[in-house]
């Protein structure tokens, strides 16, 4: 008896993002584990980014969420040691894991409402301030994590090979640059979250926000502050959304304690490194116009 029967669409979204491979292994490990740690009630999140997620009911810890990702990709054994360091500070909970089959159990946070459902520019701003400050902590042992330049290197050589998208890889070698100059002077080597964004903050039953998701990467704490600044962009770049964002840095600057000038920067390295990702992700010559207007955009909050 399958404890989970997936429908037709899913299966093939499963398939085309992931292959088919990981769908028979999802399937199996769907059965082994749920035998093991004694899992009911599942309910798929058809989200199809790096993971396969469910939210279920567990004998022993209660609502849990299950995650089953490729045992080959570097995410899954990261983002797993992340929130184990972390052990909870602000953090969902690891319950149990066998990392080796990238599968992961862990906390299921309710009612889970993200802060993007929360109208509030000035209530996301300061939520966002509170779970940064003195969030981040040394890594036990950095060397299984990406450095936050390494991600910065990587995507300006792989921007580097192609032609067809000349003008983003420019803006990737500035951004590049930029990122190295930051880091020579922000030295700080802690472990960052790496994808800090709304998304990834969810409220509780007790009134109080935890996060989520972790990508798990080492660098300054000053590279855990844009990701959440590009998540304010929305869907068009108006002379309003510039008045925006600039109300936003200011408001980090004093929040945060971190110079105007340093924010806007890692503004534009995190744009410019986000566009360029989707770029590898397979963005067609249709997207091109829009993708070179968002990081524009974030080159004129650097300049303002």
């Amino acid at each position: 008896m399958l404890s989970y029967r997936f429908k037709q669409e899913e299966i093939e979204k499963i398939i085309n993002h992931f292959g088919k491979a990981f769908y028979e292994e999802v399937l199996r490990n769907i059965d082994v584990y749920s035998k093991r740690w004694s899992l009911t009630t599942f309910q798929f999140i058809p989200s199809y980014s790096a993971n396969i997620v469910f939210t279920c009911r567990s004998e022993k810890f209660g609502d849990v969420v299950l995650k089953l990702g490729n045992p080959q990709a570097r995410e899954i054994f990261t983002e797993f040691n992340a929130l184990n360091e972390y052990d909870g500070k602000r953090f969902c909970r690891v319950f149990e894991a066998d990392i080796e089959k990238g599968v992961i159990l862990e906390e299921w946070i309710k009612p889970g409402i993200p802060l993007r459902d929360v109208d509030s520019l000035e209530k996301r701003l300061s939520v966002f301030s509170s779970l940064y400050k003195d969030l981040h902590i040394k890594a036990i042992k950095p060397e299984i994590y990406p450095t936050y330049v390494e991600w910065v290197d990587k995507i300006a050589a792989y921007m580097s090979q192609r032609q067809d998208f000349h003008e983003l890889y420019v803006y990737m070698k500035k951004a590049q640059d930029t990122c190295h100059s930051l880091s020579s002077i922000y030295t700080q080597k802690m472990l960052l979250h790496g994808d800090f964004h709304h998304d990834n903050i969810l409220l509780c039953s007790d009134g109080k926000y935890k996060i989520i998701d972790p990508k798990g990467v080492v660098g300054d704490p000053i590279f855990d502050v844009p990701r959440f600044i590009l998540n304010e962009f929305g869907d068009d770049i108006t002379p309003e959304l510039h008045v925006t964002i600039n109300d936003i840095i200011n408001f980090l600057e004093k929040s945060l304690d971190i110079p105007n000038e340093i924010i806007r920067k890692c503004l534009f390295v995190e744009t410019a490194m986000g566009i360029c990702w989707c770029v590898e992700d397979g963005s067609t010559p249709e997207e091109y116009e829009g993708l070179v207007k968002t990081v524009a955009f974030a080159e004129a909050i650097l300049n303002n």
